[in-house]
């Protein structure tokens, strides 16, 4: 397993759910939930900084068969921006698409499980979500030894 901190991104048209894994790639805790538009890859780039992030993982939609629709190419074009600010100077981590199925529904139902209703899980669920897509990530590369995803 490699060393160091991975972020994880749900990306969605409103906000943007993140996580982070702890320096071992052990273990998946939510960071925070950023609001899109003006400033958000600001945000992005400077938590990746702060946090020391070797690698981003974004979770990309996929159909039940496997194939990718309009929601994936808009994931992938702001997973591409995502790439772009935080890789200025040509160093920071890399960038990373896994696939997310289901992560949205995982989330939601660990939320009501634990009593989480309306604005308090809605608040969150992005955040959840993300934790889900970077620890489906850690538990992949630890059982296959190979980095999750594929590398934009």
């Amino acid at each position: 397993m490699r060393r160091g901190v991975r972020l994880a991104l749900d990306i969605g048209d409103a906000r943007i759910g993140v996580a982070s894994s702890d320096p071992h790639g052990i273990l998946a805790t939510p960071v925070e939930t950023v609001r899109r538009g003006p400033g958000d890859l600001d945000r992005i780039a400077a938590l990746a900084a702060e946090l020391e992030a070797v690698e981003i993982v974004v979770g990309l939609p996929r159909s039940l068969s496997g194939g990718e629709g309009p929601a994936a190419v808009k994931i992938r074009e702001t997973a591409e921006q995502v790439r772009d600010k935080v890789r200025e100077g040509n160093s920071g981590p890399e960038v990373r698409l896994v696939d997310e199925r289901f992560t949205t529904v995982t989330a939601e139902r660990m939320l009501r499980e634990r009593g989480k209703k309306g604005s308090k899980r809605r608040a969150v669920v992005d955040q959840a979500a993300a934790v889900v897509i970077l620890q489906h990530a850690l538990d992949l590369e630890r059982e296959s030894g190979n980095p999750p995803g594929r590398p934009l």
